[in-house]
């Protein structure tokens, strides 16, 4: 079963909110969050492992993003809080299977690589 797409993406003014939502199979997953604007490469924004506690972020969007598991255990959140123009891109989720996840972490929650299975993408633009 593959991963749904990504919802709430949007148009927001710089120091809006947004939250996107991505959703796993099953219950024992790591999910990241990237995003990609054009010209530049992908980068990870922030991550999320359940079960074993971790949660990281880049530098970027430290105390403005907040990633969490929702109810819905397989359902992942990404809150966006006090959006700046440069937070435009499109947002792509991405997860693996836990013992994936552990087979494959080789110190960064944020590495393309941990995660086999992607969401289309939403776009996200913030106005200034």
């Amino acid at each position: 079963q593959e991963s749904l797409p990504e919802f709430g993406g949007g148009s927001v003014e710089a120091g809006g909110s947004l939250t996107l939502s991505c959703s796993a199979s099953g219950v024992s997953y790591c999910m990241g969050w990237f995003r990609q604007v054009p010209g530049k490469e992908r980068e990870g924004v922030a991550a999320i492992y359940p079960e074993g506690g971790s949660i990281r972020y880049a530098d970027s969007v430290k105390g403005r993003f907040t990633v969490s598991q929702g109810d819905a255990k397989n359902t992942v959140y990404l809150q966006m809080n006090d959006l700046k123009p440069e937070d435009t891109g499109k947002y792509y989720c991405a997860w693996s299977p836990g013992g994936t996840c552990l087979f494959q972490y080789d110190g960064s929650w944020l590495a393309e690589k941990l995660y086999n299975r992607w969401g289309q993408g939403t776009q996200v633009t913030v106005s200034s």
